[in-house]
């Protein structure tokens, strides 16, 4: 079953009933303003950190689900009858109805009672505003005399504060009203320089700035006072609530059309401005005026928005292709690449099921989410790899998280997850590989943050491997720590007798339990970091770290591999984790991913042993499920995996993120058709005809689906922001169609479903532009020499092209 359609053409999902299973959002904002905006109008606004700088209340586990946002109501003045053309929040049966979520906007419009509306919501590349350009069609016979009730309901700043210490809160709201625009201006604890606004572009019939005025006693957003009335009452909120509302009345002869804008703003003083109140005329007037009546022409919203449109054209056409799946091409080229930029800009601080308040931004995360966004802006790559690197601790260890507003590690938080200090490297070495900037590696970086503790960028890589080093178990295998990737697996547990409760050491000394996941990503890194050394000309560190990743792999050989798969890990008592001596979770997904990503066997037929497993105990139709069997009860010295009913999140249930791990390993043991068919098991576009049973969004991939021991098998959760969106964009553009970044030129070594013909495909890389054309006549195979420019060049790699030039690659698969 279906709520809608791709529209390839314009690059956006067109949703034709607001009843979605759940709310399907869109994300505005590309750099610093951002929101949160569903196909009914919820959601909400936020300056750089959706703790830190809310701008707008949105209420998460509520009835209905998405509760909250940028509303508006139109009123038939003629008999007093009102709705809200998003459908949300009076829910009023319409006529027609149309959600378009575009690249970084959002447009609804609908139709009542011969009324059409259509509202387009987008943040301008480069401002701290959101436009909202509504235009209002009267399509009856006569004329129409109607309302406009703009609403917003402002946050006090701290999204954590703002709802949990109301004794406080209920006495501090401030608003002021200065030549029609509301300036949200409450200040949090202690007097800043910021503050929000809401305008309208058409002069005022009222406005209300208090949320119970315009609500009424004892009622919701379905229902307010001053739209049922007809009139708002000019409210100035002192204390209690803060809320914005613009009152606007329309008069329509048949036929015609009135647009109206409104502008939903962030502004933060110069640091040499004086603490003056918004309405002054030294801050308000002087500063922000201008800017809010530039973005209230309406020639200049059509500008900006075509802006916007263009630059997401730009970014799109770094990597292109034509493949013979519809599902594929609209995910490489439109889908996947925008979630990969939302990802990299919200990590996992702000969606449907993401708070804004719990996480900032994740260092293992952030870290992953470059694999997928480098190659667009790598500028913006470099900055968040500095970021990075600047909230790791001396020790090579590192916070799980940082503030994206302070860029200070996350203490609530904390560290102690030990596969964290492995990403940078791998991080660092994707946007190496992209843009051979070695500077980056030069670069003084700090620890913790902490002024006067500067070193190279190098040295955190360094210390990111020295803190594996440093850390090995019993077998010799890496210690867990709090968790490697899998958050939930806590195996560091004790008791003092038999039968009591059992305590987690944490990250704290003394806890033993080994992870064989990390024993495969520390292989996996410390080989790209001998490549980075070799290139920066230490070549004698270089073979130190070769020699390490190949000890580490005669570790894993002897402690981690169970005779059919690749072991999980060893708890704290010693016990094997991820092994047939199990009676539940004998097999997980992710050492079976990692260490073959690493290349651990894959000379010697263990790689292909465990694949096999994999296909035979883990794969399902929805996808991979995370291990198998699940834990049917609670075991507390596996920590939070098992307090998860069976085959939801991490105890067995379909964690998408791990499941491209699975694709690239059969990609590089060259079977192109088990690759692919993971790869269409979860990819959304693909699914989208049964859409009741996954239920998220179709157009971008959630975190996980319900395993095959979860009632809901199939049924999503978690979208939008989830390592998954980098992974996947990985393994089908680099692996499977084989666009490879590398250090020393553009890899081109596809392994694709034997019963294509081949494809083609656009890269720009380096400043130079490769037309790729793949051919694949007599089913599967790979290449083992390109033709370039005409010329055979043998092997998959094509030398580095001067910056301006269109290089011609020709491909062809050979069955070997």
């Amino acid at each position: 079953m279906r709520f809608g359609h791709f529209d390839d053409d314009r690059r956006e999902y067109v949703i034709d009933r607001p009843d979605t299973p759940l709310p399907w959002i869109n994300y505005l904002g590309t750099d610093s303003y951002f929101g949160i905006v569903s196909n009914t109008g919820g959601g909400y606004s936020f300056y750089r950190d959706a703790k830190l700088r809310r701008l707008t209340r949105y209420r998460y586990n509520n009835a209905p689900r998405d509760l909250g946002g940028r509303y508006v109501y139109l009123r038939d003045d003629s008999d007093g009858r009102y709705w809200s053309p998003s459908w949300q929040p009076t829910r009023t049966e319409l006529d027609s109805y149309e959600a378009r979520h575009g690249l970084s906007y959002t447009q609804i419009s609908s139709t009542y009672r011969g009324i059409h509306a259509e509202t387009l919501y987008y943040v301008p590349l480069g401002e701290t505003l959101e436009v909202w350009r509504v235009r209002v069609t009267n399509r009856r016979h006569n004329r129409a005399e109607l309302s406009l009730f703009s609403s917003v309901e402002f946050c006090l700043w701290d999204a954590q504060d703002d709802t949990t210490n109301f004794q406080r809160n209920f006495s501090t709201g401030q608003v002021e009203v200065v030549d029609g625009v509301i300036y949200h201006k409450t200040e949090y604890r202690e007097r800043r320089d910021h503050f929000a606004y809401f305008a309208c572009s058409e002069p005022l019939a009222g406005f209300d700035t208090d949320r119970d005025a315009f609500l009424g006693p004892y009622r919701g957003w379905e229902t307010p006072i001053a739209v049922e009335r007809g009139r708002a009452s000019d409210s100035i909120a002192n204390g209690w609530a803060p809320h914005g509302s613009h009152h606007v009345k329309i008069s329509l002869a048949a036929g015609e059309t009135k647009e109206i804008v409104f502008l939903l703003g962030y502004w933060e003083n110069p640091r040499d401005a004086k603490f003056d109140p918004p309405g002054s005329q030294t801050v308000n007037k002087r500063l922000v005026r201008p800017v809010i009546e530039r973005w209230l022409d309406g020639d200049t919203v059509e500008r900006g928005f075509e802006a916007l449109r263009d630059h997401w054209t730009k970014l799109l056409d770094t990597v292109t292709v034509r493949t013979p799946d519809a599902d594929t091409d609209r995910m490489v080229n439109i889908w996947n690449a925008y979630q990969c930029m939302v990802t990299f800009n919200m990590s996992r601080s702000a969606s449907g099921y993401e708070s804004g308040i719990g996480r900032g931004m994740g260092f293992r995360d952030s870290n992953q989410d470059l694999l997928g966004f480098v190659h667009m802006i790598p500028e913006r790559a470099k900055e968040r790899i500095l970021d990075i690197a600047a909230t790791q601790l001396d020790t090579g260890g590192a916070y799980h998280q940082y503030q994206p507003l302070t860029k200070r590690g996350n203490n609530d938080i904390g560290g102690g997850f030990n596969d964290d200090p492995l990403w940078l490297v791998l991080g660092v070495a994707a946007y190496l590989k992209e843009t051979g900037d070695k500077a980056i590696l030069d670069e003084a970086v700090p620890f913790d943050n902490k002024p006067g503790s500067e070193v190279s960028l190098y040295e955190h890589l360094r210390r990111s491997v020295s803190y594996t080093l440093d850390r090995l178990g019993p077998h010799g295998l890496p210690l867990i720590g709090r968790a490697d990737w899998n958050d939930c697996l806590n195996l560091n547990c004790f008791s003092e007798e038999p039968g009591e409760s059992f305590q987690t050491t944490g990250n704290r000394e003394g806890g033993v339990a080994e992870s064989v996941f990390i024993a495969g990503l520390f292989v996996l890194a410390a080989k790209e970091l001998a490549e980075i050394a070799a290139g920066c000309g230490f070549a004698d560190e270089a073979e130190s770290y070769r020699q390490n990743a190949e000890k580490m792999t005669g570790t894993i050989a002897e402690h981690g591999w169970d005779g059919a798969w690749f072991r999980r890990a060893y708890d704290y008592f010693g016990t094997v984790i991820g092994s047939s001596e199990n009676a539940e979770g004998q097999i997980f997904i992710e050492p079976q991913g990692m260490c073959v990503l690493a290349g651990v066997g894959l000379g010697d037929g263990t790689a292909a042993r465990a694949l096999d497993s994999v296909a035979e105990r883990l794969a399902t139709p929805h996808g991979i499920v995370l291990q198998q069997p699940a834990y049917s009860s609670y075991h507390v010295e596996l920590g939070e995996i098992s307090t998860y009913p069976p085959g939801y999140k991490e105890n067995a249930g379909i964690f998408c993120h791990t499941n491209p791990w699975i694709m690239i390993a059969e990609a590089m043991r060259g079977n192109g058709d088990a690759a692919y068919d993971y790869y269409r098991r979860i990819n959304p576009s693909a699914r989208e005809d049964i859409s009741e049973v996954h239920r998220c969004e179709p157009y971008v991939y959630a975190q996980m689906i319900a395993g095959k021991d979860a009632p809901t098998h199939g049924e999503a959760k978690n979208s939008w922001l989830t390592g998954t969106a980098a992974w996947n964009f990985a393994a089908i553009s680099q692996w499977i169609l084989g666009l490879r970044a590398d250090f020393d030129g553009l890899r081109i070594d596809p392994v694709i479903p034997g019963d294509w013909d081949g494809f083609t495909a656009t890269r720009r890389f380096r400043g130079a532009t490769y037309e790729i054309e793949v051919r694949q006549p007599n089913g599967p195979g790979r290449a083992d020499h390109l033709v370039v420019d005409g010329t055979r060049v043998e092997g998959t790699l094509v030398p580095l092209a001067p910056a301006g030039a269109t290089v011609r690659v020709e491909v062809t698969l050979t069955p070997s």
